[in-house]
């Protein structure tokens, strides 16, 4: 099957399978684009990012927090809305405290940065070290609110923050001699600061959800007995489509349709950056081996803002239940082509770009003979 890209953004394809077992072909558009300075409107970067294949980690993957999913899911319900990114101490003067704003569309989320705190062993009860002022400090999950507890000598007593496995500040029953010096979490909700080592605190960052944390996890479905009985190697019969989602739920919003605002509140070093996000449409036409073909338009369920490199991703995501197997398709074209090629391809014709490509063609052809 041959793929036409003619979007200048990056373009892939993948099979994705139903509950029912039903294969579709699914095909994803992926634009990198700058985000502009002042009143400038955002625009497509010169060099674009790859698809993503596989699930990328900060560190260690599944020891880690995750920073890109892979970009061929099959289906999203919603849109996602992912940042990677930092928070900057306003006008660059160092500041123990931090609160940062995400707006995007209908989705508003806000919560404080906090400097470096470590654990301190008291007399009576544990305390809290000195904040240390900063004037950036990263946003993620590896250092938000979580963590493992494995310091007792019985498994059976080990416990772990299942909706941030990865973090830090989560110690349900270790002892002070066990915690003593080790980090705080460096994110906290607003009016939840993080003050007693056997407190019960949610995580909180932009960044992507791992895929076995709750509460993404319950959507994944059943893997007993009868799964493996009845129902291998399909999806169990209570997957949800809801599980594809990376993003936090309060970060899940209807599909991109372009023109809505962006707002960031001191998650860049000029402290309030705002924009609108582009609005581009993303055909894309199935062409059957047996002739005819699908015309429909991809949707854009996957924003990822990263302000400290200045720029943001896109994924448009299309697909088309298939009967049988891949084969049935011969070509995809995503993005638009010209009124001559359209013709050219309903004739059997061969379709030339240019006429350097036309000149070029006929040189080959002549020295051929």
């Amino acid at each position: 099957m041959e793929l036409l890209n003619s979007t200048e953004m990056t373009a892939g394809y993948t099979l994705g399978m139903d509950r029912e077992g039903r294969e579709s072909l699914v095909v994803a558009v992926k634009g990198t684009f700058a985000i502009p300075g002042g009143s400038g409107e955002p625009f497509l970067c010169e060099r674009q990012k790859p698809l993503v294949e596989a699930d990328v980690f900060s560190g260690e993957p599944g020891f880690s927090a995750p920073v890109y999913e892979c970009d061929y899911a099959p289906f999203k319900p919603r849109c996602d809305v992912v940042l990677n990114g930092s928070a900057y101490a306003p006008q660059g003067r160092p500041g123990k405290m931090v609160p940062v704003c995400l707006k995007v569309g209908p989705i508003t989320k806000m919560f404080n940065v906090v400097g470096n705190r470590r654990w301190e062993k008291g007399l009576l009860l544990s305390g809290v070290s000195k904040t240390e002022p900063f004037t950036m400090m990263p946003i993620s999950y590896d250092n938000a609110f979580g963590g493992v507890d494995d310091s007792d000598k019985e498994p059976s007593r080990h416990r772990a923050c299942l909706e941030n496995p990865v973090g830090v500040g989560f110690h349900g029953n270790s002892s002070e001699d066990v915690f003593d010096g080790l980090p705080l979490p460096n994110t906290e909700h607003i009016g939840e600061p993080v003050t007693k080592s056997n407190g019960k605190y949610r995580p909180v960052a932009f960044g992507p959800v791992g895929r076995g944390w709750e509460p993404r996890c319950r959507f994944a479905g059943t893997y007993d007995q009868h799964w493996i009985d009845n129902v291998f190697p399909f999806l169990p019969h209570d997957f949800s489509d809801e599980y594809f989602q990376c993003a936090p739920p309060d970060q899940q919003m209807g599909y991109l349709q372009g023109g809505e605002k962006v707002l960031l509140v001191n998650l860049t070093p000029m402290g309030r950056t705002e924009f609108r996000i582009p609005g581009i449409e993303v055909p894309i036409a199935f062409f059957y081996k047996k002739g005819g073909h699908h015309q429909t338009h991809a949707v854009a369920d996957t924003f990822v803002i990263e302000p400290d490199e200045n720029r943001f991703m896109i994924t448009w995501r299309a697909s088309l239940p298939l009967k049988k197997n891949i084969f049935e398709i011969s070509q995809v074209l995503a993005g638009t082509m010209s009124r001559t090629w359209w013709r050219a391809r309903e004739t059997g014709k061969k379709y030339y770009g240019s006429l350097e490509e036309l000149c070029k063609s006929k040189r080959q052809d002549f020295s051929e003979d």
